[in-house]
């Protein structure tokens, strides 16, 4: 699993804050890290120089090796923050995906199988 990292000019990157975000991608989207391909990190800082409540936003995108690619937003006072809720989306809406893309494929081996069908015993000589 591949982390990008960038930044508009208001936040100013460096490797301490880089290494916080990729070892917090890490350690929440871990589960996930051989079914993804890249992570994208947006951050933004939306009222610029002026300070200001849930002013920091992070944009986590994910490509899938498979499926297509799904997007989440969260805002913050400050950075880290921003970060760990919108990996923390980001984990709810992968397990919430491919969690139903796991029980489709499930269902449908079932039914092709034809395990959970009712079976009809016939009694003999009884």
């Amino acid at each position: 699993m591949q982390i990008q990292i960038s930044s508009d000019k208001n936040i100013s990157m460096h490797n301490k804050l880089s290494n916080l975000i990729q070892s917090d991608l890490n350690r929440i989207l871990n589960r996930f890290k051989d079914q993804l391909t890249r992570v994208e990190v947006h951050l933004s800082d939306e009222n610029g120089d002026k300070s200001g409540a849930q002013d920091k936003r992070c944009r986590l995108e994910v490509r899938h090796k498979r499926h297509q690619a799904l997007a989440v937003t969260n805002d913050s006072s400050d950075i880290p923050s921003a970060v760990t809720g919108a990996a923390s989306k980001m984990q709810r809406l992968l397990i919430s995906t491919f969690g139903r893309i796991q029980d489709r494929n499930r269902s449908l081996t079932t039914r092709a199988s034809g395990e959970g069908q009712n079976l009809v015993l016939k009694s003999e000589g009884i």
